[in-house]
């Protein structure tokens, strides 16, 4: 466990972003593209941060740590016990899987090679999202329309608003680990589907505790796991049974480890290194404060606001399935998943139609394709969409998408048997593609999306977006382009780990 202690609170990272003000030279680009400084300009270095920013200022219990790892890594909370968290959250990828949308529960393979098994006709509608410092303190909500957040009002027990609602149990202690408990609830992430077993069935009918009930009674049973979670939790008897409420606390205290990431050049040259980033990164770093706008959203700690914003990307993909209620699928012969309204969907307001919480930078050239739905697989195509989301809407094609193809289910199950899903034949395929691409063909459709993007575009050269790119790219840290050693060899259940670790990676 050498490599998961905690790092010292001198190490690089940074408080706030802009609680001291450093004087720094301005560049201005020469006709021959050199930098000249301007001493009445100024920018603004963030501070470091201390491990206080973190969950458990940054070191939490070793033993709550490696029950985490094992947890996240084995399929054992999967209702079919053939997925794992792992599995959408590749340390080799980012600590996402470099698709669009992925292709969960049932699946086969890992990343982009990660195919359909037989009857699996889903995607995850919104793209996985990357983990990179996700045990910060800042995380004020979780996931891309921000539906679970802490319950100001106090109306639930649990003290979270949360899909779940009433049902979410007490003793989660942090956001993170309220997070945790919801993946495993999802039909097409972990869960399965109904009848195929009893975790699935439960949270077919509406039963979420005895999901989760389920989950934890397996761990329980299991004297690997168990050993585990005495060690822990010291303070729970010995004759009391994991909860899973345990199990998602540790997995938080995992994630707030393992995913941490303050070692790139930015860091360094935050902390007070002049030449840890080059003339053409400082110049990006001045126009994503100013000319480009790029802070108005993306500042802090993490280079997020924290909060929600339509910026009129493109949808790929089946949605997340708020379609039947605008009587639009009609017309498509699709029932349901197809308009994602984001955060309209948690809030009910207007001024939600379409927005997502603004993601976090960090590592940002590592975690694509970029998107609430991984629609651009090009961080530049990204980043000139902000420039005129409008028109970048409207141009956009959607051949463009990093869809997985579905193309194994048309597979038999046995001898004899007939085909699940013929998809063989060319009309139930062309479905299946009307079902990924209906939203964004759909003149109605984009226009309503076009209609509530609430950025302003941005006249920027060429070399202005090439210093932005070069800005971002100081943003990764070295260390988390592979951190496949987090991957145990072997977990409790016996199980394979996901994603295996000897997977070839680009």
């Amino acid at each position: 466990m050498q490599h998961l202690q905690t790092r010292s609170a001198a190490r690089p990272f940074f408080r706030r972003f802009f609680t001291t003000v450093s004087a720094i030279s301005i560049i201005a680009m020469s006709v021959g593209g050199v930098f000249h400084a301007k001493a009445e300009e100024k920018t603004m270095r963030p501070a470091p941060l201390t491990d206080a920013a973190f969950l458990y200022d940054g070191a939490p219990p070793e033993a709550m740590v490696a029950l985490g790892r094992a947890l996240f890594f084995d399929p054992i909370l999967s209702g079919n016990q053939n997925i794992a968290c792992g599995t959408c959250h590749d340390p080799a990828r980012g600590s996402s899987d470099g698709v669009a949308l992925s292709i969960g529960e049932g699946g086969t393979g890992f990343g982009p090679d990660r195919r359909t098994a037989v009857g699996v006709i889903e995607r995850i509608p919104r793209n996985a999202q990357a983990l990179w410092n996700i045990g910060a303190r800042e995380y004020v909500s979780m996931f891309h329309d921000g539906r679970l957040e802490p319950d100001v009002a106090g109306t639930f027990a649990s003290g979270f608003w949360s899909p779940a609602r009433e049902d979410l149990p007490e003793g989660l202690d942090t956001l993170l680990a309220a997070q945790a408990m919801f993946p495993v609830l999802s039909s097409s992430e972990m869960a399965g589907q109904k009848g195929e077993n009893p975790v699935a069935t439960a949270v077919a009918e509406d039963r979420l505790g005895d999901a989760w009930r389920l989950l934890a009674a397996r761990l329980d049973a299991n004297p690997g796991y168990r050993a585990m979670f005495d060690a822990a939790f010291p303070e729970m008897e010995s004759d009391t049974p994991v909860s899973f409420v345990a199990a998602a606390r540790a997995l938080a205290a995992f994630q707030t480890v393992a995913f941490r990431s303050d070692e790139s050049p930015f860091d360094r040259w935050s902390a007070g290194d002049d030449t840890a980033l080059d003339a053409q990164q400082q110049r990006g770093f001045v126009l994503f404060n100013g000319k480009a706008g790029c802070v108005t959203c993306h500042s802090g700690p993490l280079m997020t606001d924290h909060a929600f914003h339509a910026i009129g990307v493109p949808q790929v993909g089946p949605g997340k399935g708020h379609g039947a209620d605008t009587g639009y699928w009609r017309a498509s012969g699709f029932k349901d998943r197809l308009e994602d309204e984001g955060r309209y969907r948690v809030t009910f307001e207007e001024a939600d139609l379409f927005a997502f919480r603004t993601p976090s930078l960090r590592n940002v050239a590592l975690t694509g394709p970029w998107g609430h739905n991984g629609a651009f697989d090009d961080l530049e195509a990204m980043v000139r969409h902000h420039l005129d989301s409008t028109a970048s809407l409207h141009a956009y094609d959607v051949a463009e998408a990093k869809l997985l193809p579905l193309d194994q289910v048309i597979e038999a199950k046995g001898e004899g048997s007939k085909l699940l899903f013929p998809l063989v034949d060319a009309k139930r395929r062309a479905a299946f593609d009307l079902r990924d691409t209906w939203v964004h063909r759909s003149d109605n459709l984009r226009q309503r999306i076009a209609a509530a993007a609430q950025i302003e575009p941005v006249v920027l050269e060429d070399e202005e977006v090439d210093a932005l790119m070069a800005f971002l790219h100081s943003l990764t840290d070295p260390t988390a382009i592979d951190r496949t050693h987090l991957i145990p060899a072997r977990v409790p259940s016996g199980l394979p780990p996901q994603p295996a670790a000897s997977q070839d990676v680009p």
